[in-house]
């Protein structure tokens, strides 16, 4: 929890401008940005078939590179 106090005399801004950047070093917003929208887990054959895709895709890049391609 971050808590922030406004100083004798200072501005509204210029509270205001302290406030944000505490805000943003501390990782709060990053973090609360992340969990404002939930993602549904990938399942199990998306899962496989994209490892499966990576896998060709290597052998291809290996095959090409010994050839002098890549």
């Amino acid at each position: 929890m971050i808590e922030v106090k406004r100083k004798e005399g200072e501005s509204i801004n210029a509270f205001l401008y302290r406030f944000t950047t505490k805000i943003k070093q501390s990782g709060i917003l990053i973090e609360a940005k992340k969990r404002r929208y939930r993602n549904r887990p990938v399942s199990k054959i998306k899962r496989k078939l994209s490892a499966l895709h990576r896998e060709q895709k290597k052998k291809e890049f290996r095959k090409a590179r010994k050839m002098g391609l890549a």
